[in-house]
């Protein structure tokens, strides 16, 4: 590997140079002697069994071992991964790393070679053959069924939109049910509340009636009702904080508007009724319990002092009824704006539960990004298209389908190429970005990898790129062409925002087929779903068929 800066270059006249796929291999200089060796558990299965592909590398401990991902064993399908199982011997490591293959689809297949990164060295594995054998079925006795139609799934492998829907239709079904009951109970609470004030009391009384509570010897709870339904009659009607008056203050009370004339009541109806409040003080307060005689006695006793005292209150004139109604409508719409903002409070704090219940789960980041949606991350979520670009051919696969991009030739150009293609997404400036190129000659031409090198990453000054980095490799694909990684960093200035963007690049540089072909990827090194997608493009590069 060779690390080195670029010398200044003039500006190419370059409209589009290709840029090249990242891949990331951390790579430490090597010693030693690395064995690689790939066997399988069974050479014939049938229609979907598992194959178990066993890896196996001795390498000094001081190297890094890279083992392939994805779905590098094409034709036949990975369906597992399984951790690296590593023993140490003195100075030496034995890495085994195993996979788990099938096939769905009868036939003789062969598993590729299979190319594994030790240090900076790379190794291949040899070709293995599998036959894959039908299943056999008698149709006299299973029976038969029409083939279902295709259906469009998920490939992400965490929908946060989906499960918060999971989470939020049962929630909201949760709360229209407790809703249509609290409104129910509501309602019922709001129409009793609009009877007259003697009817509600009246209604009361045949409550504590139908309650059973003496039977159940519940004295203090008997009492306890029975003394409010005849505070708040009272306390709507004639003195209004008979709720928290003692049985002192509320007798004191009534005895001063009998005294002032504003109510015209019997003496003997007011002391029956502070006999009975008496009594109901001592079963709150002091247990007591009276015989059943007394207690329905004292229910008739209530009875008797709300309907005098209904009797002996004056008839309110027009100017009270007024002002008492505009005094419920007061009520009645603070009630309902308080209603309101409840249900609002309710709904926020349900959406808020879910949300802070998924960041703790799966992070911010991953949560925002998929509410909010973030390109990169739409871009690796989509469904990939694998096509061929230019010629000599270039096959890769790519989120989206790379553009042709129009390139002129110069007269003096034309007498050495025979062909000049371009293919690119998105912009340098962008989150991501990809390129391909290819080149044909007109007469057989040995392409110089290196010089081809040295002038590709040219345009990036030209291009306004700062502080360039260039690292090279030697770089091999699965169907063994070989060529030239070309890696680093560099800085660039977006002229409309005024700001500066750090990107990483990868370049890989082919001359296969009399041509020359170059992939490029640049990417923002901020952008944390990037690498994956480089990393994935990177991996599907290829020039030749696996042999």
């Amino acid at each position: 590997m060779k690390n080195n800066r670029l010398p200044h270059t003039k500006k190419q006249n370059l409209k589009v140079v290709p840029f090249f796929l990242w891949v990331v291999f951390s790579l430490l200089t090597t010693a030693g002697y690395a064995q690689v060796k790939g066997t399988i558990d069974s050479t014939s299965i049938k229609i979907g069994e598992e194959i178990r592909y066993k890896m196996e590398v001795q390498a000094d401990s001081t190297q890094i071992v890279v083992f392939p991902e994805g779905q590098t064993f094409m034709p036949l399908e990975v369906i597992d991964s399984y951790t690296i199982d590593t023993a140490r011997n003195d100075n030496r490591y034995s890495l085994i790393k195993e996979y788990a293959l099938t096939q769905f689809d009868s036939g003789q297949y062969t598993i590729p070679r299979q190319k594994v990164m030790v240090g900076d060295q790379v190794f291949f594995t040899d070709s293995l053959k599998v036959e894959v054998r039908d299943v056999l079925v008698d149709t006299t006795k299973q029976k038969m069924y029409e083939i279902k139609p295709l259906v469009e799934v998920d490939a992400s492998f965490f929908n946060l939109k989906k499960y918060i829907w999971w989470i939020l239709i049962p929630l909201v079904l949760l709360g229209a049910i407790a809703f249509f009951v609290f409104r129910r109970k509501k309602k019922k609470q709001a129409k009793e509340e609009e009877l007259p004030a003697y009817e509600r009391a009246m209604l009361a009384l045949r409550r504590i009636d139908e309650s059973h509570l003496l039977e159940e010897d519940s004295h203090k709870e008997y009492y306890s009702q029975l003394s409010d339904t005849a505070r708040k009659y009272i306390d709507e009607e004639v003195y209004d904080h008979a709720m928290e008056s003692t049985t002192d203050e509320l007798i004191a009370k009534l005895d001063e508007e009998i005294k002032s004339g504003a109510l015209d009541l019997d003496k003997q109806t007011i002391e029956e009724l502070k006999s009975v409040l008496k009594t109901a003080d001592m079963a709150k307060f002091a247990k007591s319990k009276p015989d059943i005689g007394t207690a329905k006695a004292d229910r008739n006793v209530i009875e008797r002092v709300i309907t005098e005292t209904k009797e002996a209150i004056p008839e309110p004139t027009e100017e009270e009824l007024l002002a008492d109604e505009e005094y419920r409508k007061t009520i009645a719409e603070k009630k309902r704006k308080k209603k309101i903002i409840l249900g609002s409070l309710t709904g926020i704090g349900v959406v808020a539960i879910t949300l802070v219940t998924f960041i703790l789960i799966k992070g911010y980041d991953v949560v925002k990004d998929s509410l909010l949606g973030h390109p990169t991350k739409e871009l690796a979520e989509s469904q990939w298209i694998s096509s061929a670009y230019g010629s000599p051919p270039v096959t890769i696969s790519t989120p989206k389908v790379l553009i042709r991009n129009e390139y002129q030739l110069t007269e003096e150009q034309k007498q050495i190429l025979k062909g000049n293609e371009t293919f690119a997404y998105g912009s340098i400036l962008g989150n991501f970005y990809v390129v391909v190129s290819t080149l044909s000659y007109q007469q057989q031409t040995e392409v110089d990898l290196k010089k081809a090198v040295e002038g590709s990453v040219g345009y990036l000054e030209g291009n306004g790129a700062k502080n360039i980095s260039v690292k090279n490799e030697e770089y091999q694909t699965l169907g063994g062409a070989k060529g030239v990684k070309v890696f680093g960093n560099f800085e660039i200035t977006n002229q409309v925002k005024q700001t500066t963007q750090k990107n990483e690049y990868v370049m890989l540089n082919f001359a296969e087929q009399g041509g020359f072909q170059q992939i490029t990827v640049v990417y923002d090194i901020e952008d944390r779903y990037a690498r994956d997608v480089a990393q994935r493009i990177i991996n599907s590069v290829e020039l030749r068929n696996p042999k």
